[in-house]
C-alpha cells in the first residue's frame, strides 16, 4: 500500500434480527453481515455482541472520500422509508462508517455533500470516521 486508501460502509445494526429479511426488502446484497454470538475470528474466543448487515465498498485508492460515499449512496439512496422502516420493527440503528488508511501523510478531502447528510437524517443516522 502506498497510497491513501478509504473504505465506506453502510451499517444497519442490533441486539438479534433476520439478516435475510434486509436483503429481500432492500433488495441488496450485503457486504458482510453476522450474528450476536458468532466468533470474531476463527481464532478467538471473543464472539459478535449484535448482529449486523453492512453494505459498502472495499478499500479504495482516493484522495476524495466522496467517491466511496456516492458508490454506497447510489444503491441505497431511494431506500429511506424502507431503512425506517425496518429500524422500527427490528429497533436497529444505522450508521455509516468512513475508514482511512493514510500513507505519507496524504489525507483524502472529508466533506459531506448535501445529499448524504438528507439521507443519513432521514433514517437518524449517525457518521463515524476512523483513521487506521
Amino acid at each position: 500500500m502506498n497510497e491513501t486508501q478509504v473504505k465506506v460502509y453502510f451499517s444497519l445494526f442490533g441486539d438479534d434480527f433476520p439478516i435475510n429479511v434486509v436483503t429481500r426488502r432492500l433488495e441488496i446484497t450485503p457486504t458482510e453481515s453476522y450474528k450476536k454470538g458468532d466468533s470474531i475470528s476463527t481464532n478467538s474466543s471473543l464472539h459478535r455482541k449484535e448482529t449486523s448487515w453492512d453494505y459498502g465498498t472495499d478499500y479504495q485508492n482516493s484522495l476524495d472520500v466522496n467517491e466511496q460515499l456516492q458508490q454506497v449512496m447510489d444503491q441505497l439512496r431511494d431506500k429511506c422509508s424502507i431503512i425506517n422502516e425496518l429500524q422500527a420493527e427490528f429497533g436497529l440503528a444505522s450508521k455509516i462508517y468512513i475508514v482511512i488508511r493514510m500513507v505519507n501523510e496524504q489525507a483524502p478531502a472529508l466533506y459531506l455533500e448535501k445529499d448524504i447528510l438528507t439521507f443519513v437524517s432521514n433514517i437518524g443516522a449517525e457518521i463515524e470516521v476512523d483513521f487506521v
